[in-house]
């Protein structure tokens, strides 16, 4: 399960204030991220951007699935062999996972990491694949197969050849991480984005809330709707930006974890909430479930507000959002 999200308005006063904004682009965790600092001045912005690209490559040492030294790495290489003491936050952040998967049976799931790569989003695929390879290519995914111990702080993976992975909310985390502990430090406010999973708080300098514009995933020379953000998380998942067409149909690179077959019905999911961890477990998971079964899910948690868009181009949104006050306006054509 993979997501995007195209931010193309994101308002950063350049105005002289008493405080300074600095923000550095750079590559972490295998994706990239922008951090933006406000200080008092230049120095001490540049210190705590140091400080948090310092902080995410903690998280990056203990959730990758990628690096043979982690703990996720450890794990995996211990499915149907035997449980693997973790760090508790490697297994409160695995736990907190599964409780994704539960409230969306099984739409979002860290074990798709054991998924076959049989779907091939590059324009080379010209037909499907036969349903006997996507069965065998879920083979090894499902969460009810994690199993927690939370006395010995242990995870086991039953089946050999299992994985799990934190690509679909490890980033958010990061962000989640790193904007608790630059509050902690006194930073008044800043914004984390990592890869469009975005955390923010306080506001610019010059004391108006951060922008954050949400691409239109049927126009995306167009902006869908427009949020003030104070000490608010967004995510978009989208498939706009990578999918296939086969016989007709249009197949989002989000694969549903339970069947093998690539997501459909709908152009982008935009969580927003007070963590990006969660909004991109609801996001990913609403893509999974499409419009009828994501707006149900959200609904029960009023915490949480969305924005859907179908592969139609219909927008909706869940019932504590108020459509008019964020849509954009678009000039007649």
């Amino acid at each position: 399960m993979k997501y995007c999200l195209t931010f193309l308005l994101l308002t950063l006063s350049t105005t002289t204030y008493s405080q300074v904004l600095r923000k550095r682009t750079l590559k972490l965790m295998g994706s990239r991220f922008d951090i933006t600092i406000v200080a008092g001045e230049k120095a001490e912005a540049e210190a705590y951007i140091d400080t948090a690209v310092a902080e995410i490559t903690r998280i990056e040492n203990l959730i990758s699935e990628w690096q043979p030294h982690t703990q996720v790495s450890q794990v995996n290489r211990n499915a149907g062999i035997a449980p693997v003491v973790v760090d508790k936050e490697l297994f409160d952040l695995t736990e907190r996972a599964l409780y994704f998967s539960e409230i969306s049976n099984g739409a979002f799931d860290i074990s798709f990491a054991a998924m076959d790569r049989i779907w091939i989003f590059d324009g080379s695929m010209t037909e499907m694949p036969s349903p006997e390879a996507i069965k065998k290519s879920v083979a090894k995914v499902g969460y009810k197969n994690i199993i927690l111990d939370k006395e010995k702080c242990t995870i086991f993976l039953k089946l050999a050849g299992m994985k799990i992975g934190f690509g679909s909310i490890g980033k958010g985390y990061a962000a989640d991480k790193t904007r608790e502990l630059m509050m902690s430090k006194g930073v008044t406010a800043g914004i984390i984005n990592a890869s469009g999973d975005m955390n923010t708080w306080g506001a610019q300098p010059n004391g108006k809330p951060w922008t954050v514009g949400i691409t239109n995933p049927i126009d995306k020379n167009k902006v869908l709707a427009v949020f003030p953000l104070r000490e608010t998380a967004v995510v978009t998942s989208g498939s706009y930006e990578k999918f296939i067409m086969l016989g007709g149909k249009r197949y989002s690179h989000i694969i549903n974890p339970m069947t093998g077959y690539p997501a459909s019905g709908l152009s982008s999911v935009t969580v927003m909430g007070a963590s990006a961890e969660t909004a991109n477990g609801f996001s990913t998971a609403m893509m999974v479930l499409g419009k009828d079964e994501g707006l149900n899910l959200i609904n029960r948690f009023p915490e949480l507000s969305c924005i859907i868009v179908t592969d139609s181009g219909e927008v909706l949104a869940s019932k504590n959002t108020d459509l008019k006050k964020y849509l954009k306006k678009q000039p007649n054509n």
